[in-house]
């Protein structure tokens, strides 16, 4: 059986970096985000909630999801809860769809990326759940240099997200980004190899 592993952490942790690492060893990485858009488009009672609480512009006349304008309404205007409750309930069957499609593709193991994760409905799903921290200069510098944003905006996005360092005792593994990109490398790798240890015993 595949081994199916959670990763979360806030902006800028450097959870991307470790699951790009995992990628490149052969793992299988679903985003929660990408998953989100994916269901938005593609899931009918996703679209005619949307359509209902957000207006008919959500989607183009091609039929097409509006990510502008339903960004605009959602983020701008506050209304993410309302964004979250149309969309979070039909996640895990959805997960757990692309995970086993993954397995039966041949993946000993199975990544899912979310920053919501710990407040997810499937965590029993996970064999094992992981946090990526890193101190908040880190994240400050990672993020503008990545985004080209204002120190304040950045901060606003961090202040916005719970505090992932209360979370340590909610899950497995914790992989701390405290030193150079090379050595975050590593250190995602060797938890990759302990995963595929636990395949091989299976």
């Amino acid at each position: 059986m595949m081994v199916t592993v959670g990763i979360t952490g806030g902006i800028g942790s450097g959870k991307s970096t470790v699951c790009d690492v995992w990628s490149g060893m052969g793992g299988y990485v679903l985003n929660a985000d990408e998953l989100a858009k994916e269901l938005m488009v593609n899931d009918q009672e996703i679209r005619r909630q949307l359509v209902n609480i957000f207006g008919e512009q959500t989607y183009t006349e091609s039929g097409a999801l509006n990510r502008t304008y339903l960004a605009k309404e959602a983020f701008q205007k506050g209304r993410v809860r309302e964004l979250n409750a149309i969309v979070h309930p039909r996640m895990p069957a959805a997960v757990k769809k692309h995970m086993r499609a993954a397995e039966e593709q041949g993946f000993e193991v199975g990544i899912y990326e979310a920053a919501l994760l710990l407040e997810s409905r499937q965590l029993d799903f996970f064999d094992y759940l992981v946090l990526v921290l890193a101190d908040e200069e880190k994240r400050l510098r990672w993020v503008r240099q990545r985004d080209g944003t204002s120190v304040g905006e950045v901060q606003d996005r961090i202040d916005k997200q719970r505090d992932y360092a209360k979370a340590e005792n909610q899950v497995d593994i914790v992989i701390r980004n405290e030193g150079t990109l090379e050595e975050l490398k590593e250190k995602a790798a060797d938890v990759f190899r302990g995963f595929l240890a636990v395949r091989d015993m299976r």
